[in-house]
């Protein structure tokens, strides 16, 4: 386990690397998760072994800090990450991230465009996204005040949670799992899709072949980034059909980020 010093009162973000060549590919994890329990089987794949791999834990989530008086936004987060990967020597990353995590890396792609090299996001936010009472996800825990969750509705969102998910969102912090959902749920100005659009890196979009066709693909397509759909999984791609992840992954870091012959990953 590695850790850095990334906020003024020394707030740390820790992390699981394992060794190999550089440049170094950064997992960020999504809302609730950690790095470690969502990627390790993916790193160690035989398609995506031998490079360096960092796993991060975004601050308040899994192993890394939950700092009280930290804001937990996007561009908050984005910096913190940052600092980690600056401390760690980090220069010019892919970056594999998923759902909150790609939000994440697209903001750091934009405010710290020489630590990010390539950008694989995993069915990431794109969009803001209204409070919804009752759904799961940033939108149900944001119809809660930031009081009314402390005080049990954290509770609420475990049962919707499930057991699966509520086994890494249980090590995050209550306040950082809040602000984070809320600040996901409002994006970003200009938002996440739009900063996106203007990232000069390579860019892959993977995401559940049930879900296809992805909401404005064309004119992400248009943008080079490429959109990737994928069977027999659900939201945890990663989790839900290892095997197509990682072909997926290792086809979005080749020289033109497609699948070999332009088609949807298999499984």
């Amino acid at each position: 386990m590695r850790s850095a010093a990334v906020t003024a009162e020394g707030d740390r973000i820790r992390w699981v690397e394992l060794p190999g060549e550089e440049p170094a590919r950064v997992y960020v994890h999504g809302l609730g998760a950690s790095s470690p329990g969502y990627f390790t089987a993916s790193a160690a794949h035989p398609l995506l072994a031998g490079r360096r791999s960092l796993l991060v834990d975004l601050l308040g989530h899994g192993y890394s800090d939950r700092p009280e008086g930290f804001s937990y936004t996007l561009e908050a987060h984005a910096d913190a990450l940052a600092a980690a990967l600056a401390a760690a020597g980090v220069r010019g990353a892919e970056l594999i991230a998923h759902s909150m995590g790609g939000s994440v890396a697209i903001v750091l792609a934009g405010r710290h465009p020489d630590l990010v090299s390539r950008l694989v996001l995993v069915d990431a936010n794109l969009d803001p996204l209204p409070p919804t009472p009752g759904s799961g996800g940033s939108s149900g825990i944001a119809a809660y005040g930031e009081e009314e969750f402390l005080a049990g509705g954290w509770a609420q969102v475990r049962d919707r949670a499930g057991a699966h998910w509520w086994a890494t969102m249980r090590l995050a912090g209550r306040t950082a799992l809040y602000r984070s959902a809320v600040h996901l749920a409002a994006g970003t100005r200009p938002t996440m899709r739009e900063l996106l659009l203007e990232v000069k890196v390579p860019r892959s979009f993977l995401l559940p072949e049930a879900d296809a066709p992805l909401l404005g693909a064309e004119a992400l397509e248009a943008a080079g980034v490429h959109v990737v759909s994928v069977p027999d999984c659900g939201h945890n791609i990663m989790l839900d059909n290892p095997e197509g992840f990682a072909r997926a992954v290792a086809a979005a870091l080749d020289t033109d980020g497609r699948p070999p012959g332009g088609a949807p990953a298999a499984g």
